[in-house]
């Protein structure tokens, strides 16, 4: 087939010279010209879907005051979100699911005796400084519920680590190995009898959310998988052990649902790769060197900061050049 360009053009023609194709028929648009059925509400509340696992969890191990932090740190966020649009006279946008993600996301990283309006401050801040400062949906640096969980960690050093279970004050997996050389069995790490945040004490309710989302597409496998194994891989060149590391803390939570981030992370295959293994190697300094006993949400907003540079060095080069 021949295509000319000239200015009078007015049909595609074959070698023949006969006419195939006219331009009557065909539809000029800018692109994208590949569609998909996907959306961004669409993605939202598959995450949604995959952490209700997660929540309903919550709920069974700390009670329903985890219930009342969820619907506290939901509300507000989407209440946030609309109060904020409102005011820079945009369109409100609170239902296509990402400040109800947000919400969510912020709530499993709390402490089940974090007081309400603590965690209402903390959804208020992951939604304007974490998001809308920078221009709203996608053009955001950080992750939001991070910047959130990371700003009352700094403020409310005390509350957001005091672990109540049953009405007792407990130890972290991370904490009581870290400060009191205590290692919790395997069996209550998976299966989420221990001490932590909402949404970060059971692995094996994170993995079904987890396999859900890989199963959809919306994550892609080389980040958990980066982050993930560095952790092991570095715990046990450093003569500790690599199982426990993975199945403590917030790693499975943040390697799944929060180090994924399609707005904050790299897009390239390569720079997925290095972003994750530069979240491992962070957390793993942290962890065994620093004066936390976790390091998840610090790693992942450090490497949030270079995912600029990460997408610049790596992309592949232009088809021909």
């Amino acid at each position: 087939m021949r295509v000319t360009t000239a200015n009078n053009i007015d049909s595609i023609k074959n070698h023949e010279g006969e006419e195939e194709i006219s331009l009557d028929d065909l539809v000029i648009s800018s692109s994208p010209h590949i569609t998909s059925e996907e959306s961004i509400p669409k993605i939202m509340y598959s995450v949604v879907v995959s952490l209700l696992p997660a929540s309903i969890g919550a709920v069974y191990f700390f009670g329903l005051r985890a219930l009342a932090l969820i619907v506290v740190t939901i509300g507000v966020a989407l209440a946030t979100e609309a109060i904020f649009q409102i005011a820079r006279k945009k369109e409100i946008t609170i239902w296509d699911g990402s400040a109800l993600v947000t919400g969510l996301l912020l709530a499993l990283n709390l402490p089940s005796a974090l007081p309400f309006w603590m965690a209402a401050v903390g959804a208020i801040v992951a939604i304007t400084i974490g998001k809308q400062v920078f221009g709203g949906l996608g053009q955001n640096p950080f992750n939001p519920a991070l910047v959130g969980r990371v700003f009352l960690f700094i403020t409310f050093p005390r509350h957001m680590t005091t672990w109540i279970i049953d009405g007792m004050t407990m130890a972290t997996p991370l904490g009581a190995m870290k400060f009191e050389g205590q290692m919790t069995p395997y069996s209550d790490l998976f299966w989420g009898n221990v001490g932590g945040s909402l949404g970060e004490t059971s692995v094996f309710l994170l993995l079904i959310g987890a396999t859900y989302l890989i199963y959809k597409g919306y994550i892609d496998w080389r980040i958990p998988l980066g982050l993930l194994g560095t952790v092991a891989l570095l715990t046990m060149t450093l003569g500790h052990d690599p199982l426990f590391h993975l199945m403590s803390g917030g790693l499975v939570l943040a390697a799944f649902f929060m180090a994924t981030d399609m707005v904050t992370t790299p897009v390239t295959q390569l720079g997925k790769w290095l972003f994750s293994i530069g979240a491992g190697i962070i957390v793993v300094v942290i962890r065994l060197y620093g004066g936390y006993a976790e390091g998840i949400s610090f790693a992942i907003l450090l490497m949030n900061a270079i995912t600029p540079l990460l997408d610049r060095y790596t992309r592949p080069r232009v088809f021909g050049t």
